[in-house]
């Protein structure tokens, strides 16, 4: 039989500790106590129209719902090492919102949290907005969809990345990851994919200085670039642009085809290059 608890102020430490099979509703976690790890190792629990303003509210939780519910910056580190979740129509402030994660399920959320997302994996994130300066250190096997994403050192070393209709507006993106996908999307950063493995970007519109060198097998299949110089620098690509590319340097094996470069620059390698340019 399921619990209720509706209604209620919390602010004592280890408030609703090991709460299970329950549904928690209209309640507060904030006060003077000031209490941490709220809702610590519940099971089966259904969070919803609650507000949050005490640290490590949700750890070690397993089943969860979290809906319309407000996590503020004084919520810090709010959901660590949970499993089989799903969140929606909720505002997850505080540093470190998501860490240690496993199958989680977030939609229609605004995300305002600087290191979100490391080290997780199985998280899928749709229809929401993103503002982490690194968002998704060290993470695996992650799905986003229709995400607007403001950041600075987006997805370091991660592993199984699908991204579709998404809006990145992110510098060091992609650094050291490893069999990564963006269809549909809009990448803007500085220096794009450096040292990734198997990055491959479908019909997307990539633009900033410097991108995509020091990749392994990279693949660009109908993109546009724009403002993009010095690209593919000892990078082994297979790329496919519509239009113009500022310049191209030094690419160290494969072919690139673009409508029309700026500048092929060959000078001064550090290793053999054999890489070619073909105009369409």
């Amino acid at each position: 039989m399921r619990k209720t608890v509706e209604n209620q102020r919390f602010d004592e430490e280890r408030a609703l500790y090991n709460l299970r099979t329950a549904d928690v509703t209209g309640c507060v976690f904030a006060g003077p106590a000031d209490g941490e790890s709220v809702l610590k190792e519940a099971r089966d629990i259904w969070v919803h129209n609650c507000s949050f303003s005490l640290r490590y509210p949700l750890w070690h939780v397993k089943g969860f719902r979290l809906t319309d519910s407000t996590m503020d910056e004084m919520t810090r580190a709010a959901l660590w090492y949970d499993e089989d979740g799903d969140i929606s129509g909720c505002t997850l402030g505080g540093i470190k919102a998501l860490r240690e994660c496993v199958d989680v399920r977030i939609d229609n959320c605004k995300i305002i949290s600087p290191e979100f997302g490391w080290k997780c994996s199985g998280i899928a994130l749709g229809n929401s907005s993103i503002e982490a300066e690194y968002a998704f250190l060290d993470s695996k096997d992650l799905h986003l969809d229709g995400v607007k994403l403001r950041g600075k050192y987006s997805f370091q070393y991660v592993r199984g990345l699908e991204i579709s209709d998404c809006i990145l507006d992110t510098k060091d993106a992609f650094w050291h990851s490893t069999d990564v996908t963006v269809r549909d999307s809009v990448v803007k950063g500085e220096y794009l994919g450096w040292f990734s493995d198997g990055l491959t970007l479908i019909n997307c519109k990539i633009s900033g200085t410097q991108p995509l060198c020091y990749c392994k097998r990279l693949k660009l299949i109908n993109c546009t670039m724009e403002d993009t110089d010095l690209s593919f620098e000892y990078s082994d690509v297979e790329a496919d642009v519509k239009g113009n590319i500022v310049s191209v340097k030094n690419p160290r094996s494969g072919v690139i085809v673009a409508d029309s470069v700026g500048e092929i620059i060959t000078e001064d390698p550090v290793m053999e290059c054999s890489g070619k340019v073909v105009l369409r």
